[in-house]
């Protein structure tokens, strides 16, 4: 059974750090390149970054705080959280192509597997 499954958020508080996994199950992630997105409360979802084996494109926006690697013995993905805002509340999804193409038009159901998410809360 193909699955991708978020992990590792929660509460912090502001400036604080996380790190989030994906871990995929029923397929390889060496062949697929895998993509951040988020969605706020009250927002549209929005993509973070786009990682391959070789190589991993943030949004320019967020480059400097969120970093990404890849654990191929796990067969995960980890999305570094560093110096957390409020206004990074939101639940992550990670999701699974050939490509970045549908990560960098936004389109997370574009993707051919996605996970369901993992929410990060930054309160004090």
């Amino acid at each position: 059974q193909v699955q991708l499954v978020e992990s590792g958020g929660g509460l912090v508080q502001p400036g604080g750090s996380l790190r989030l996994s994906c871990a995929a199950s029923g397929f390889t992630l060496d062949y697929y390149i895998i993509g951040w997105f988020r969605q706020a409360p009250g927002k549209e979802r929005e993509e973070i970054s786009c990682s391959s084996n070789s190589d991993s494109k943030i949004v320019e926006s967020m480059k400097g705080r969120f970093t990404t690697s890849r654990d191929n013995a796990k067969n995960a993905v980890h999305l570094q959280l560093n110096n957390l805002k409020p206004e990074d509340t939101a639940v992550y999804y990670c999701a699974a192509d050939p490509s970045c193409a549908a990560v960098v038009r936004n389109d997370f159901h574009g993707m051919n597997y996605w996970g369901i998410g993992t929410l990060v809360t930054v309160s004090s």
